[in-house]
């Protein structure tokens, strides 16, 4: 999945000058790193809010079109008003063709329904992990990693060592000696999971 962003260079800057241009539609941001001077910029909000609820937007390396030019960015930061859950500032790095990048990549669980543990043997599946950090070339950077839970029995879990990565990608924990449990199937008691934590009596179940 391909997305690109427009944006033109933001010459007024402050918190003021911010607060006109979300007023008028649209959102201040950066661009910096690749060896290049911190750009400020300003960006459509209608256009960026249809490509900022894509998954994808947060884990891909992005084309930002700025002055007719396209550079490959990877979104790094953004603030959400805590009310009206609105864009406020958005943060792009540049990323080289030829050095590794660090990015938070998530996981997708599948084959969790006909795992043993939960169709044979009454269990759930617990997400320990929804996301993990992995380093690779920009090209290489997959939108999720698939995570296949159908051989888990009761009381089992994937770590990361055991999920099947893209060429040219690793997890970065795993380069620090962490092999950590990403799912498992938990026991239940009573209908509930055994690796929830227990609700307190005014709690509500949910939905």
């Amino acid at each position: 999945m391909s997305i690109e962003i427009n944006a033109v260079i933001r010459d007024l800057k402050g918190t003021g000058a911010s607060r006109r241009l979300r007023r008028a539609g649209t959102v201040p941001g950066v661009i910096y790193g690749g060896g290049k001077e911190a750009l400020s910029l300003e960006i459509n909000y209608k256009e960026l809010f249809l490509q900022f609820r894509h998954e994808a937007f947060h884990a891909s390396v992005l084309t930002l079109i700025l002055g007719g030019k396209k550079e490959n960015v990877l979104l790094r930061d953004f603030q959400m008003h805590p009310v009206r859950n609105t864009i406020q500032h958005i943060d792009f790095q540049r990323v080289s063709a030829t050095e590794k990048i660090h990015v938070k990549v998530p996981f997708h669980f599948v084959n969790g329904d006909v795992a043993p543990g939960v169709k044979t043997g009454g269990g759930i599946v617990a997400h320990v992990l929804t996301e993990a950090d992995v380093s690779c070339l920009a090209k290489d950077l997959p939108e999720f990693i698939e995570v296949d839970l159908g051989a888990l029995e009761i009381g089992q879990s994937v770590h990361l060592s055991q999920i099947k990565l893209p060429k040219g990608v690793s997890f970065v924990q795993l380069a620090h000696s962490n092999d950590a449990a990403v799912a498992s199937i938990a026991k239940t008691r009573g209908g509930v999971s055994e690796a929830a934590d227990e609700a307190t009596p005014e709690a509500t179940p949910e939905a």
